[in-house]
């Protein structure tokens, strides 16, 4: 399974806490420039997939508001 079809599997919860350790990590310092640039596009992804976990769930609110006549 590739890292994307991982990622996609992942619960926001799960993506979120892994964002955090990441930006922690990135925070911390001590890292080399390519290990910082690996955390960095990394978190970029993690971000996306949070991104899509709330987008989706804004969908999902705004279309059982329609349903409701709200």
């Amino acid at each position: 399974m590739t890292d994307e079809k991982k990622d996609e599997q992942l619960s926001y919860e799960q993506a979120r806490a892994e964002l955090a350790s990441v930006v922690e990590r990135l925070e911390a310092g001590g890292t080399t420039l390519e290990e910082s640039l690996a955390l960095w596009e990394r978190g970029e992804k993690l971000a996306d997939t949070c991104q899509r976990w709330l987008d989706g769930a804004r969908a999902r609110i705004d279309a059982t508001r329609q349903e409701s006549g709200s």
